[in-house]
């Protein structure tokens, strides 16, 4: 380990390292799961992301999205109509963080397969789509520049979902 680093400051935040600054703006419970499906949905309404995490509170969830909002993540648009119409969608910055929880989530599903968890009960509707992707909405161009503002490390990343994604054999990869 290097020693310690200088303490800084962007906005309201105080850090002292990019990964703690990285986790301040998007970590915590909720954050994630609301930018990952924001990636997977494109454009989402409060409702249609309070069905998808049916857990959360009202209040919750509005605190999380008001601050993705400040810290530039997500994009809020207000349609003046009656009754108002509300819709969430990842801005660039936003964009850069989606291979990252992409490979959270295959991690998520390597982590349950090592330690024996049980596959969804009968009648059960787990992920439904279980090889996520960039929703349409984001087009090519801002599916490249997410890409590019990702971290370098995870776009070589092989987790066991991209590797089944490329045709990999994962019974000899390495456990993660």
């Amino acid at each position: 380990m290097g020693g310690q680093c200088a303490q800084k400051s962007l906005g309201d935040k105080t850090y002292r390292c990019f990964f703690e600054l990285a986790l301040l703006v998007m970590g915590g419970k909720w954050k994630p799961i609301i930018l990952y499906h924001l990636g997977v949905g494109g454009v989402l309404r409060f409702s249609e992301l309070k069905r998808s995490m049916p857990d959360v509170t009202d209040r919750m969830l509005t605190r999380q999205l008001r601050e993705l909002e400040a810290d530039g993540l997500i994009s809020r648009e207000v349609y003046r109509q009656v009754p108002p119409r509300v819709e969430y969608a990842l801005t660039e910055l936003g964009l850069g963080l989606f291979p990252i929880l992409v490979s959270m989530r295959d991690w998520g599903a390597a982590y349950e397969k090592a330690r024996g968890g049980a596959d969804t009960r009968a009648g059960e509707k787990y992920e439904a789509n279980p090889w996520p992707t960039l929703h349409p909405r984001y087009g090519a161009e801002k599916r490249d520049a997410a890409q590019s503002l990702s971290l370098p490390n995870c776009q070589t990343m092989e987790g066991v979902g991209n590797a089944k994604r490329l045709g990999a054999n994962t019974k000899n990869s390495p456990r993660h």
